[in-house]
């Protein structure tokens, strides 16, 4: 966690004095030439409800929207040009394996609990081993009838803990690839392998503090959810089904089954494996619990979706505003349909 100041004003930013020459606003801040920077903060408030950049600690993976995030700009032609430099670097990323020493380093910062403290979040890279033909994907979203386009971009954090200064003054002179550059940059450079920063969950399953929403928006999304379906349990089995394909794509439901002995299980469907030419499908089975967002799921082999879970779903789908959210309900799930 890096302090910043109080005076209420942009010299309170303490990035630009972390890293000479970044600036003091705005998520993308290039140090060096706009157009080929040498090192770039990538800062995000992680708050922005229409742009939900996300950090999963389990992967490595940062997912960050780019800075068209309203109606009036082309795509790339932003004030900032912060999508034209996601364009260039995922580029050189997949042009040829000699382009990686030409994408600039990410230090990535977050917003801290208070005014303008940051707190740092890693180094990374742009890409991810798993999925590169998805690493940067360009989405349309309408505002006021008006649509227009911004980038989704994944990052790899790298297994990194520490960035020493002695090296970022190096990158900031043009020598990225001396004796200082942290072992796990240097090696995706010279041979594209990422090193992920990740981390294991401590506890087998959730408290029933942890399976709450945090207050605010996601609190509100949970309730809304709970209060259509509190008195329609069979149609939030529906819903979960739905939530567990918004989840991840590789669940295939089947069929939900019939509201009464139904052998323990609300769906059933089947998840794929294995590469996209030759998948397998497992056998799959979900089950729901309408229960009220303060109220715990006590059984242990029910504590992993839970209502958090939920939230940041819905908030990744582009459902996180209540209107949005009410929207999806009715028009998915009216009391009369069964379709999922």
């Amino acid at each position: 966690m890096y302090e910043g100041g109080t005076k209420g004003n942009t010299t309170d930013d303490v990035m630009g004095k972390l890293i000479p020459g970044a600036g003091n606003q705005g998520g993308f801040r290039a140090v060096g030439s706009g157009d080929a920077p040498r090192l770039v903060i990538l800062y995000s408030s992680m708050d922005d409800a229409d742009w939900p950049d996300f950090i999963d600690v389990y992967t490595g993976v940062f997912t960050y929207f780019g800075d068209n995030k309203k109606p009036g700009f082309d795509l790339h032609d932003t004030p900032r040009r912060g999508n034209k430099l996601l364009q260039s670097c995922f580029t050189h990323l997949h042009d040829a394996p000699n382009q990686r020493a030409k994408i600039p380093p990410f230090i990535v910062f977050t917003k801290g609990s208070k005014g303008r403290d940051v707190v740092f979040r890693g180094l990374a890279v742009p890409g991810v081993e798993a999925d590169p033909a998805d690493d940067l994907i360009a989405i349309w979203r309408s505002t006021k009838g008006q649509r227009f386009q911004n980038y989704r971009a994944k990052f790899t954090i790298l297994d990194t803990g520490t960035v020493s200064r002695k090296w970022i003054e190096a990158v900031r002179v043009g020598e990225p690839l001396n004796s200082c550059a942290p072992i796990a940059w240097r090696k995706w450079v010279e041979s594209g392998v990422y090193q992920p920063l990740t981390a294991e969950p401590t506890i087998e399953y959730r408290t029933k503090v942890e399976q709450q929403p945090a207050a605010g928006r996601d609190e509100s999304l949970v309730h809304c959810v709970y209060g259509y379906f509190k008195d329609n349990p069979h149609g939030f089995e529906h819903c979960a089904a739905r939530l567990a394909r918004l989840m991840d794509p590789n669940i295939k439901i089947e069929t939900v089954t019939r509201p009464s002995v139904d052998g323990g299980r609300d769906a059933i469907g089947s998840y794929l494996v294995g590469p996209l030419a030759d998948r397998i499908a497992l056998d799959f089975a979900l089950e729901a619990k309408c229960y009220a967002p303060e109220n715990g799921v006590g059984v242990k082999e029910l504590s992993r979706l839970i209502s958090p879970d939920i939230a940041s779903i819905l908030v990744k789908s582009g459902l996180s505003t209540l209107e949005a959210l009410n929207e999806w309900l009715a028009a998915e799930f009216h009391p009369s349909s069964e379709v999922i």
